[in-house]
């Protein structure tokens, strides 16, 4: 037996558990429905819903020969857990484990050294064929695979680099039925009053943002044919019937061109389907705010990270703080929803910086808006710039990049307080009466007071 997996727990992310937003696992489906397409016979566990007691114990009833594990920073520690249970017990100590997704390319030898026979580096649907058609007819893993990595003496060994898929078109839809996904839908409802269901539609991003992680499939732009996306549209329809989707690509505005024809293609085969979106001011525009609205758009995304223009020059953005500023306040008079990422404690960032972002939100205002304190993503550009200097409590396979730190303009802790300060000031600047008002100014005070403390 072959089998797919992805070795998230939602009973084990308690942030996750407050906002409930699962997501769908698209990239083992994707392959999945490859796998299908060539007749490899295979099985897929979903873990979303599922304890790690649950999973184990499916291992040890079903005894797959071979499992391919989708690995990224929020699953790293749970994989090794999979990898450790496969090779210590009895019955599975035959299994062989291939990991393959973001986490794999610029950490495969530590993979390899704790135990996973084979890795798939890149994009993974016809590097995972290869491997699972070979294995079938030969009970052996092949060395000799395009897109693979493997431990000789202790070393891991390379092979030459999988040429991505030209025309992203030949892949099928996911496999959404290989999995239960009702468990997504309800889990949507139950709080938040509607379900909602991911979609893809293209994959790389050409920018060079350099906090981002390109390890699958580095700076390209590939996209699915708007007849393709609104077929998929139409399925999720017939299915499922999805109160809202969410398209998961990192810039769905790019191509002007490509919107328009999604537009049209929605609009004549009365596909809508209320949708929201993540984007890049620069390749926003009144036309475009227009063309998302009359395609079902209801909220769209748009990248800041800084209301500084020297912070975002920094991270590589290339985008201007106006525009994100005008974009949003444009969306928003349009009649959608606006919202925004920014990223405090990147290197270099001062309290002129942070203040310059408290600035940006007031003045645009979005609708929602999220902060995350900067971490380095291994192998991405930040991570490099800051290498010298970073710090890491634990072991590579018990703590994650997220635990790594790194030498900031200040302390960890004072922008730890900077993010209280960003929300105390937000939400002064909402609030309507004189109570609410104090008490958010008294918040803001006390933060920055403790920012210089810090």
């Amino acid at each position: 037996m072959i089998l797919l997996t992805h070795g998230y727990f939602l009973s084990e992310d308690l942030k996750e558990q407050e906002l409930m937003r699962p997501y769908v696992p698209l990239g083992i489906l994707y392959i999945s429905a490859y796998l299908e397409q060539q007749g490899i016979n295979h099985a897929v566990l979903d873990s979303t819903f599922i304890s790690f007691q649950t999973f184990c114990e499916y291992l040890k009833k079903e005894k797959p020969k071979l499992i391919g594990v989708y690995t990224n920073l929020m699953t790293k520690l749970n994989v090794i857990k999979i990898i450790n249970f496969v090779k210590n017990e009895n019955e599975l100590k035959s299994c062989k484990i291939i990991l393959g997704g973001p986490e794999i390319r610029y950490n495969a030898e530590n993979y390899l050294n704790n135990g996973a026979d084979m890795l798939v580096v890149g994009e993974g649907e016809i590097t995972f064929y290869e491997l699972c058609k070979t294995f079938l007819e030969t009970n052996k893993l092949p060395e000799q695979i395009d897109g693979t990595a493997y431990l000789s003496e202790k070393r891991p060994v390379f092979n030459a680099e999988r040429s991505l898929i030209k025309d992203i078109n030949i892949l099928p839809m996911p496999a959404r039925s290989k999995i239960n996904l009702k468990l997504y839908g309800d889990a949507w409802k139950k709080h938040h009053g509607y379900s909602m269901y991911s979609l893809s539609t293209m994959r790389g991003c050409p920018y060079t943002c350099k906090w981002c992680s390109r390890a699958v499939y580095g700076g390209t732009y590939r996209r699915r044919s708007p007849k393709l996306v609104v077929d998929e549209m139409e399925s999720l329809k017939q299915n499922y019937n999805p109160d809202r989707i969410w398209f998961v690509d990192d810039v769905f505005t790019i191509s002007h061109k490509w919107l328009k024809e999604f537009h049209e293609e929605v609009l004549k085969r009365n596909v809508i389907i209320p949708f929201e979106i993540i984007t890049r001011a620069d390749r926003m525009n009144e036309e475009v705010i227009q063309l998302l609205k009359e395609s079902g758009c209801f909220r769209v995304w748009i990248g800041a990270e800084s209301g500084s223009q020297e912070i975002i020059d920094a991270m590589d953005r290339r985008v201007d703080v106006k525009m994100v500023r005008e974009m949003i306040i444009k969306a928003k008079a349009a009649g959608l929803e606006a919202g925004t990422f920014i990223m405090l404690g990147y290197p270099g960032e001062k309290k002129k910086d942070i203040r310059e972002t408290i600035h940006h939100l007031k003045t645009s205002d979005p609708t929602f808006y999220t902060i995350t304190l900067a971490y380095p993503i291994t192998g991405t550009p930040l991570h490099n710039e800051v290498n010298q200097t970073l710090q890491t409590q634990g072991k590579w396979n018990t703590t994650t990049d997220r635990d790594s730190d790194f030498k900031r303009t200040h302390s960890r802790q004072f922008y730890k307080h900077a993010l209280t300060w960003v929300y105390s000031e937000l939400n002064y600047h909402k609030a309507k009466d004189i109570v609410g008002k104090i008490k958010f100014k008294s918040k803001s005070f006390i933060a920055q007071t403790y920012m210089l403390l810090s």
